[in-house]
């Protein structure tokens, strides 16, 4: 496994825990609001190999008790459930991000326990996910199916959705709310322009509007909030 990025510490990432958070190279989805677009698209370059990730985490016991892998997509890697694995021998919790695309290897993750937490984009509502995630096309059966495993509440999990002014409305988070429905935990993030970010037209949505999109998802999930705002 080879690891494009590492933060060395986050008491952000990783509900409950303080840990470090590994980025992973590629993806499938070309998102024009990403902040990490250059792991999408096979520009960045890795910045050290598995192994002196692990020398890395050896220094940290007793200073961190989590490792959160985001990327690019994660699940995008074969051998993910042998990283994860490695991870929790050495005694650390592990948190996966994902887009929800690769349910296969999430079952795989869930089924042996390698999760501590999952956290998984719901980038819109059916009818407008090709196009929120850059691509002419979408078959969102691989997101249904994703959602619906962790629906099975088999490890403590969240959605979230990155919101932006031109993407979404407030139907969208009624239709997601309803594909979501009955979830644990269902978080709304505004956008924030980066240089990074591919298209720099973006913009993020009023707080108030925010507040109206998490008031209408609130009515199918357990919890919803605002991350980034005061709510």
């Amino acid at each position: 496994m080879k690891i494009y990025g590492l933060q060395k510490m986050t008491l952000l990432d990783f509900p409950g825990r303080v840990a470090c958070t590994v980025f992973l190279g590629l993806c499938d989805f070309r998102c024009p609001y990403c902040h990490n677009f250059e792991l999408a698209d096979g520009t960045a370059k890795p910045v050290m190999e598995e192994e002196e990730f692990f020398s890395f985490l050896a220094k940290r016991k007793g200073l961190l008790d989590g490792v959160a892998v985001t990327g690019g997509e994660p699940c995008l890697h074969r051998d993910l459930p042998a990283f994860l694995r490695k991870v929790r021998e050495m005694g650390f919790g592990t948190k996966l991000d994902t887009n929800g695309h690769h349910p296969e290897l999430l079952f795989a993750v869930l089924e042996e326990g390698l999760a501590d937490y999952v956290a998984m984009d719901v980038k819109n509502s059916p009818s407008k996910y090709a196009e929120t995630i850059g691509l002419r096309e979408f078959d969102i059966g691989s997101v249904n199916e994703s959602i619906g495993l962790l629906l099975q509440n088999r490890v403590p999990y969240e959605f979230r959705t990155t919101v932006i002014r031109e993407f979404h409305e407030a139907r969208d988070f009624e239709e997601i709310g309803a594909w979501i429905e009955g979830a644990e935990r269902y978080f709304l993030q505004p956008f924030a322009d980066r240089d990074t970010v591919p298209n720099r037209s973006l913009s993020a949505p009023d707080p108030d509007n925010l507040r109206e999109f998490r008031d209408v998802a609130a009515r199918f999930v357990k919890f919803a909030d605002i991350r980034g705002i005061d709510t």
